[in-house]
């Protein structure tokens, strides 16, 4: 270790006082003070030498200096200008670490990571969690694992299955496109300044092929209109996709989907029948 773990409550109190520092709202940081957790999502990577690992916001340089000291390639991209002079100190010595100044949403991932496999691993900020994933998911990069702390609300989301009560759009998308689990709780006391919920570390093994055979723009139109109006039948919700009611009640027939029954209760597979389902109807208008 090249210098005092940052991951705790004294450290992180002397870095933010000896650089004037204070966690900015508006890109949702807060910083990580528990060691333990740190390591955790340091393992849950499953990185080594020899690997390539993403970090979006290092902030500090808290999980960076756990990642580095894995002996991966990592590469953090920080949107707040005003953590270089920081990072440069609190990372210093640490030749596998690049900081790479910018809005993760706006870089070329591709160019950054070489177009190598990569894990990425983060502790997102909350009000742009989702974004930021589909992002990482969507693009055709060669994205290994992700490894991310969100807030517990849409960690549940993420992983929950047909039926419940969180279950949803952004269910669908993550299980489209990688099997997620809940990998370890978070308490709000874990962070400086201290957020008002609780988060989790979610893991998500990319897919190397979606679980339905399914066009995925019209899958996704399916899966919103279906959502559209939650606690309505399907027969009215997929409605919203410019069909009439007899459209409608074609589609369901060829999908062997009971109208009466609501968006939540529909599985993966069901999903991609109906999407099935509707393509063909596409074709024959």
């Amino acid at each position: 270790m090249l210098h005092p773990v940052i991951a705790s409550r004294e450290v992180t109190h002397y870095i933010l006082q000896t650089f004037g520092l204070k966690a900015k709202k508006r890109f949702g940081q807060n910083f990580l003070i528990n060691e333990k957790v740190v390591q955790a999502i340091a393992q849950a990577a499953q990185i080594g030498p020899g690997d390539l690992v993403l970090e979006i916001g290092p902030g500090i340089g808290t999980l960076t200096q756990a990642l580095a000291e894995t002996g991966a390639q990592v590469k953090s991209v920080e949107i707040d200008q005003s953590l270089l002079p920081v990072l440069a100190k609190t990372l210093e010595g640490y030749t596998n670490v690049e900081i790479i100044p910018g809005d993760v949403l706006k870089v070329d991932l591709g160019e950054i990571t070489q177009h190598e496999p990569f894990t990425v691993a983060a502790n997102l900020p909350y009000y742009i969690t989702t974004p930021i994933i589909f992002a990482l998911l969507e693009q055709q990069l060669p994205l290994k694992r992700l490894v991310v702390m969100v807030q517990k609300e849409v960690a549940e989301r993420m992983t929950a299955g047909p039926g419940t009560k969180d279950y949803g759009p952004l269910s669908l998308a993550l299980q489209y496109y990688s099997e997620p689990r809940l990998a370890l709780s978070v308490p709000a006391r874990d962070f400086m300044p201290a957020p008002k919920v609780d988060s989790m570390v979610v893991v998500c093994e990319k897919r190397e092929q979606p679980p339905v055979d399914a066009d995925p723009k019209l899958f996704f139109q399916v899966v919103r209109a279906a959502f559209s109006q939650r606690r309505k039948m399907l027969s009215n919700c997929l409605k919203s996709l410019g069909l009439s009611s007899d459209q409608v009640k074609t589609l369901m027939e060829r999908a062997g989907i009971d109208g009466k029954r609501r968006g939540e209760s529909l599985s993966m597979e069901e999903f991609g029948k109906l999407t099935k389902a509707y393509a063909e109807s596409l074709k024959q208008a």
